[in-house]
């Protein structure tokens, strides 16, 4: 089991995200993804999501549109006691060298500061979360690299 900090950078690999910084949060059982432009489509009686993951002023920015076909909506209290509905989608996350499965909802997250929120599923029975810590996977691919 890892010690994770508040603060670290991860891999997604099928999502084109390299090194991108995400916030651990306990308090939030969904782990979730800044994307904007979020819709359902229905095309020839499929339906998938198609979405753009960050905002143009982040720097791993893409004009690319995502879709998925493999989702499901789901309705998630937020962090203000409202119920959103939102739509989760699975996908694979790197960290600490080692490739995880895990869903993220599509959030609109611009008003904060780090794009990617790991939630207490994703964390549950992998990482101990130390507060006091940040980006330790980094420091650790660092040291193997000395």
């Amino acid at each position: 089991m890892h010690i994770i900090g508040r603060i670290d950078k991860a891999d997604f690999p099928e999502l084109n995200l390299r090194e991108i910084d995400v916030k651990v949060d306990t308090g939030a059982y969904t782990s979730s993804i800044h994307c904007h432009e979020v819709k359902e489509v229905d095309r020839n009686g499929v339906k998938h999501i198609e979405f753009k993951l960050l905002d143009p002023s982040h720097p791993e920015y893409e004009e690319r549109v995502f879709k998925v076909k493999n989702y499901k909506a789901k309705a998630i209290k937020s962090s203000f006691g409202s119920v959103e509905h939102r739509f989760i989608v699975k996908t694979n996350i790197v960290i600490f060298d080692q490739e995880y499965p895990i869903e993220l909802s599509l959030s609109d997250r611009s008003d904060m500061k780090v794009p990617i929120l790991l939630g207490r599923k994703f964390l549950n029975k992998r990482f101990l979360v130390n507060t006091s810590l940040k980006n330790v996977s980094v420091k650790l691919k660092w040291n193997k690299n000395i």
